[in-house]
């Protein structure tokens, strides 16, 4: 059995820093205990574990409005929780093809610029005034 925590320790045995610890709480991400009449509040032990998933969570594209869910959800909803995923997958492959759409049309300027030489004439710039297409 692991020992309640301060918020330095928490912050410490989690891979975040005490601010982090402090913004999870603003955003209700996690619950800020009572202070206690020693003055030191404390945390218990699981507090790193749902820290961890909230920052494992993010680089997989989760806001942190939709880790909160997932996190109401928790175990024993499989089911919803896979839902929320495909659903992740399904927003990121549309970013994907929207960044492709983008790196191709960027692509096509600049090699419509590589073929100018120095002219009045820059076809980015005059297609960013909308000036060509």
């Amino acid at each position: 059995m692991r020992k309640a925590l301060t918020i330095g320790c928490l912050a410490r045995t989690a891979g975040v820093n005490v601010e982090t610890v402090r913004y999870y709480q603003r955003v209700g991400l996690i619950r800020e205990p009572r202070k206690p009449p020693s003055g030191y509040r404390v945390y218990p032990p699981e507090m790193v574990d749902r820290i961890k998933f909230i920052k494992r969570a993010q680089p997989l594209g989760f806001s942190l409005q939709e880790i909160a869910d997932l996190l109401e959800l928790g175990d024993g909803h499989c089911a919803d929780v896979r839902v929320r995923a495909e659903e992740k997958r399904a927003q990121i492959q549309q970013q994907i093809t929207d960044l492709t759409a983008l790196k191709t049309t960027l692509d096509g300027l600049i090699t419509a610029c590589q073929s100018e030489n120095d002219t009045a004439y820059c076809p980015i710039v005059e297609s960013l005034a909308g000036k060509q297409a």
